[in-house]
Parts: C-alpha cells; structure tokens; sequence
C-alpha cells in the first residue's frame, strides 16, 4: 500500500479517490483506508462491483485488441487511473510493438505510479491533466511528442465520463478530441447507466457525491450513444460491457442489465 504520509501535492487524504478505488476493485495496492472504505460502501450497495469492474477492464482489452487489427497504432487514454494489469499499453505493445500511448489522469497518485511504470519505455507516457481540459491535453508536450494527428488515434473514454457533470458538457468534451483527430480515427468508451437499476444508480450517485472526490452521473442509452455524434458505431453497437464483442459464450451473463455499464467503439468518418 502507498503511504498515506507525505501525500502528493493535491491528493485529500479526507476523500476517497475514483482512480484509487477502481484500483481497489481491480485488486491492486495502490489505495488508502479510506478508499477500501468507499469500495465496502458501494458493495454494500452492489455487490457484484468488483465483478463490474473486472468486466469494465475485460472490454478495454478487447476493445484494444480490436483496434490493433484494425489498423490503429496510437492510442490517448483519458482518465486512465492508476496502472494495473491489462494496461493499454501492455495489450497494444504486445500486439504491435511500437504502439504509442498516452495516458491522462488528474489524480497524482495515479500519475506518480504510471510515470514510476512507464520508465524506460519511449513509446508510452502519461499526462496530469484533466479530460475537462482538451486544448491543454491535446496541446501537452508528451501528446506532441508520441502522437502524429496525421494518422488515425483511438480516444479511449473508459469509464470516465459518467464523472463530468452535464453542466461541464460532456458532449462538447468528446467533440474536442474528435475534431482533433483525423478521419479513420477511434473513441472507445464505456459510462454507467441510470436505466436499468435506477435505484442502485441513485444510491451510487449519492456515495460519491459523499464520500469522493468526483460525483458521478449516470445517464440513459439515448444520452450515451448520443456520445458517437460524429462516429459509426461497429457490431454490435452500444451494448452492455460484457456483450461486446465476448471471446467466449462463457463470458455471456444471463442478466446483462445487472451490469449496469455500456460499452460502444466508433469509427470518425470524416
């Protein structure tokens, strides 16, 4: 576990983080007490959390994996968290080595450890910056450095911006990083929904409002696929997580509406 004494500049010790709790529900080491304590919270409310969140990370890979074959060799991941098994640029180097990544993400403690991860490697870097902020993301020295905006880009958005608040207009967010993109180019992106279990929804809304950092916000199918403005979704479109693209029949639930996350990919068109 990090120590809690001698915090980076910016991290409240008195708020669980959203990035130090997704590390809790991966299984990783790189939270505090009072992030498990949120993380106990919410499976209060849900307990299959750490299965959600497992199945969030199992779509990243597939999804990865997917624009490799596709032709993709640069990727932007905003709001990547703290590094963890599975990471972007783990799946893409495997596949194609030589992909370039780079990560974003405000939190410092997610940022201390992925530049500590990501030394020595020249084709993969991290930003601390925030998906708020794309002129300043997109205009830093590491994405001048790794991206060539002459070429196609994947824009991953996992499980991100359910954290933007309708008033910091998260439609207008995605519409920055698409038209700085070229043609042929990617968004990856997986959001919770408030439809199919409206009151775990609210329950969840009401802890991180309480006790993190970041409130969430989800929102309806219509909202999120209204996201892809501007993108083709590809089969099978904007379906529940572990219905994208499974490797397996095994990995099909029998209640996907219990895994209360959409996952889409889209391709920019012009």
């Amino acid at each position: 576990m990090p120590d809690e004494d001698g915090l980076p500049e910016g991290v409240d010790p008195d708020k669980a983080s959203v990035a130090r709790m997704y590390d809790v529900m991966l299984g990783g080491e790189h939270n505090f007490a009072i992030d498990r304590e949120a993380v106990a919270a919410f499976t209060a409310i849900d307990p299959q959390v750490r299965t959600l969140a497992r199945a969030n990370r199992a779509f990243l890979g597939r999804a990865v994996r997917f624009l490799v074959d596709a032709g993709v060799r640069q990727f932007i991941d905003l709001g990547s968290g703290i590094p963890t098994q599975g990471n972007v640029h783990e799946v893409a180097q495997a596949a194609s080595p030589g992909a370039r990544v780079v990560y974003v993400d405000n939190d410092p403690v997610a940022v201390a450890h992925s530049e500590a991860l990501l030394a020595g490697n020249p084709d993969a870097t991290i930003v601390a910056g925030d998906i708020r902020d794309p002129e300043v993301v997109l205009s830093s020295p590491q994405v001048a450095e790794l991206i060539d905006f002459g070429r196609p880009v994947a824009v991953l958005m996992i499980t991100i911006l359910h954290f933007v608040a309708p008033e910091e207009d998260p439609a207008g967010i995605v519409a920055a990083f698409r038209d700085a993109v070229p043609a042929g180019s990617w968004l990856a992106l997986t959001h919770a929904t408030d439809e199919d279990r409206p009151d775990t929804a609210a329950a969840v809304g009401r802890l991180y409002r309480s006790r993190a950092t970041s409130p969430v916000t989800p929102r309806s199918y219509q909202e999120i696929n209204s996201l892809f403005d501007g993108y083709e979704l590809v089969e099978p479109g904007l379906v529940h997580v572990p219905l994208w693209r499974p490797e397996s029949a095994e990995e099909i639930p029998e209640d996907p509406q219990r895994y209360w996350v959409y996952a889409g990919v889209g391709r920019k068109s012009a």
